[in-house]
């Protein structure tokens, strides 16, 4: 009986807000989500991350991380310490509001079993839109909680395979654009994929499928321990929420290629798997751990194979300071010593006017924004 009035009351006070109503369509309208799903996609604001990856608001003495998926919302609850509040006697509602389409869509907010306040929509038709969100809850606190925050909708799986294309732009093969030969052919390599102009690019990733990731550092993912206490000390803060590492628990430890970065909590971890040069640069910019071996297996005198280690600053370079083409195009990258800095090179005939004006080569990269690693 007493679980009946306290949800009693939570729908009152839900039905009170009526200007908030007002604003809304009932959730029973939901499927005119799909009269909007035609516009092009756009890129969503930085928010800090939550626990789950999700976006966090701070409203109050509580934090409110909302997670947004093809499936609905959830909204999971927090102190400010980051501990979880329970939710079994909250309600909520969430007002939706696609972004450049003036109607609201209302939805109800119900505790589920994995501890959140849920509402199951189908927002599938709205991937990879931003969406405006309006939220009340009940029976957290004395007072109605509310907060606005804005998200994106995650992209389809189409939508992550055209931004992947764009971003990787030449076959690594043929050097050729991608899309100019019809539509590109993705190579699974380590569970990434790769894209080719063409079938007939396939077999040559397949068969050395090394060289064609390499400009992919491996990324792995541990709790930091005592032996990393003093690189801990030495970062400081996490380069994706700028806090002190250890506020929000244990460090998480990110290996890039053969580097660690650490940071505040595992809600950080998407941040560096999708731009780990980025990173990379943002820790050890100011350290002369942002170096790299000479080289052992000479392809010419001077000429080296890259190594993992390389990955990331080769990420980083994207091209050839000398050809101005991508560095896989021509059977690299390979890596040279100019002036104590590395610069990687498509093929090993760049090597010689880079040996002849290192300093000029190291400009052209400061100039696109890439500082050589040191060699070591």
């Amino acid at each position: 009986m007493k679980r009946i009035a306290i949800i009693t009351a939570c729908s009152l006070a839900l039905t009170a807000s009526s200007a908030f109503a007002q604003t809304t369509d009932s959730h029973r309208d939901h499927a005119g989500l799909d009269q909007v799903a035609s516009g092009v996609p756009t890129a969503g604001e930085i928010a800090p991350a939550g626990p789950r990856g999700g976006h966090l608001a701070q409203t109050g003495n509580l934090q409110i991380e909302t997670i947004v998926s093809h499936d609905g919302m959830q909204m999971f609850v927090y102190d400010r310490a980051g501990e979880p509040v329970s939710i079994d006697q909250s309600r909520g509602v969430v007002s939706v509001r696609v972004q450049g389409v003036a109607k609201r869509y209302r939805y109800d907010l119900l505790p589920d079993s994995k501890g959140s306040l849920n509402a199951h929509v189908d927002l599938s038709q709205v991937a990879g839109r931003q969406i405006n969100l309006d939220v009340q809850l009940v029976g957290i606190t004395a007072r109605t909680v509310q907060y606005q925050e804005i998200v994106t909708v995650p992209g389809s799986e189409q939508q992550r395979a055209a931004a992947a294309i764009a971003r990787q732009s030449t076959c690594p093969v043929s050097g050729k654009p991608l899309g100019s030969m019809g539509d590109p052919v993705a190579v699974n390599i380590n569970g990434e994929n790769i894209y080719v102009c063409c079938a007939g690019c396939t077999d040559t990733v397949k068969s050395n499928p090394s060289k064609y990731a390499v400009s992919r550092p491996q990324i792995t993912v541990a709790a930091a321990t005592a032996a990393d206490a003093a690189a801990i000390a030495a970062q400081k803060t996490c380069p994706v929420m700028d806090e002190p590492l250890g506020g929000m628990g244990t460090p998480v430890k990110v290996m890039v290629g053969e580097q660690p970065i650490f940071l505040c909590c595992k809600g950080c971890v998407k941040k560096v798997q999708a731009e780990p040069a980025k990173y990379l640069a943002m820790v050890y910019r100011d350290d002369d751990t942002a170096a790299v071996p000479a080289g052992t297996e000479q392809v010419r005198e001077g000429v080296f194979q890259v190594v993992a280690a390389d990955s990331p600053f080769i990420a980083a370079q994207k091209k050839c300071p000398v050809m101005d083409e991508p560095l896989g195009t021509m059977g690299g990258p390979y890596k040279v010593n100019a002036a104590g800095k590395a610069i990687y090179i498509c093929c090993p005939g760049c090597a010689k006017k880079i040996a002849a004006e290192p300093q000029r080569y190291l400009a052209v990269l400061k100039s696109q924004g890439v500082e050589a690693p040191t060699i070591r």
